[in-house]
């Protein structure tokens, strides 16, 4: 079932790449100094792609374990 492991490894290192791409935008919003409306408009934006990131991260995560336990 290797067909599987490495496609899910694949994935979850692309949520993981969007988690580390939701931090540093966190750290440059943070450091912009933005008003309240701008800042909050944009955290929801980092959110929106940090719960997506956290999501695809779990699939690929699922996708190795069911590899590995079918192996």
């Amino acid at each position: 079932m290797s067909f599987v492991i490495w496609p899910g490894a694949a994935i979850s290192f692309l949520g993981l790449c969007g988690i580390i791409w939701c931090i540093v935008q966190a750290m440059k919003a943070r450091k912009s100094g933005l008003d309240d409306e701008a800042m909050r408009k944009r955290l929801q934006t980092i959110v929106t792609v940090n719960l997506s990131a956290l999501a695809l991260s779990g699939i690929g995560l699922m996708m190795v374990v069911v590899g590995v336990i079918l192996s």
